[in-house]
């Protein structure tokens, strides 16, 4: 099987310089390797994901140069794959994994773990969870609700887990102590995006996965998903982050370097890829 890489971007908000340099990344490392781009849009947060966010994403792609290479026949182009439109195969994944005694459910909310005596937060940010919930004994739980409740992912404390990253090279982690059991499955009945991620990029055939460094902890999690669940992993590669005039990674609310309103302002996307492809703004 040839290189396959993917767009994944989350309709949250405008996209900003930051997410430019990592998407246009993504399709370099692609078109060297003469490969498939495919485009999927991560809209499994129905608190924050706008369907005017979901045309914007597609807009501003194309407006800045990007292409893909697969899905929806739109005549000439192509659409997006669509992450809520893929529940069956979240559920399945998550049936898997209950069934093998890989998960638990924990009533535990993200105030609550932040707040517990003792539980530090990872590199990443994500509070490292105290093990309130987690059952003393690995196996298989008989409770089959996903409803109502939260589903954890319970990590083999002290293993040193590896992968070499394409951009950073040898990376390690233990688990346990650099990050904990993590959420698979929320208590609204949404699939949390460790899991989804991975079910996807398995379906999709995805062998490499390029993204920003922010999400480089998140490796660890879905390298742990991958061997429970028998999937063969993709190689991965974490893009350097694009920073503001302070030093302070780029957020959505970040609204002066939405390409929105550069396009707006009228700068040409040839001249914001000079920019954010060489490092700067």
């Amino acid at each position: 099987m040839g290189y396959r890489g993917r767009l994944a971007p989350s309709p949250t908000g405008f996209l900003h310089l930051g997410h430019a340099k990592t998407f246009w990344h993504a399709q370099e490392r692609c078109r060297e390797r003469t490969g498939q781009l495919i485009l999927r849009i991560e809209d499994l947060d129905p608190a924050r994901c706008r369907p005017e966010f979901c045309d914007a994403i597609v807009d501003d792609l194309r407006w800045f140069g990007l292409r893909w290479d697969e899905g929806p026949d739109l005549g000439g182009s192509f659409a997006p794959y669509v992450q809520s439109e893929r529940r069956g195969l979240h559920v399945a994944v998550w049936e898997t994994l209950r069934a093998g005694g890989f998960i638990y459910p924990c009533a535990c909310s993200r105030r609550d773990v932040i707040e517990a005596a003792g539980a530090p937060h990872g590199d990443d940010d994500e509070p490292i969870y105290p093990g309130t919930c987690r059952p003393k004994h690995d196996g298989s739980i008989a409770d089959s609700q996903r409803e109502g409740v939260s589903w954890r992912f319970r990590v083999p404390d002290g293993e040193t887990l590896r992968f070499l990253d394409g951009n950073s090279g040898a990376q390690n982690a233990v688990a346990g102590r650099e990050f904990g059991d993590f959420l698979v499955w929320r208590k609204d009945d949404v699939p949390a995006y460790q899991l989804a991620v991975v079910a996807d990029d398995h379906a999709m055939e995805i062998t490499e996965v390029v993204r920003g460094a922010d999400l480089l902890r998140s490796t660890f999690r879905q390298l742990l998903l991958y061997r429970a669940l028998g999937f063969a992993a993709p190689a991965f590669c974490h893009a350097p982050l694009v920073t503001d005039a302070s030093g302070k990674r780029l957020a959505k609310r970040d609204a002066a370097l939405a390409l929105r309103t550069l396009r707006a302002e009228g700068i040409s996307p040839e001249a914001v890829r000079t920019q954010t492809c060489s490092g700067g703004l």
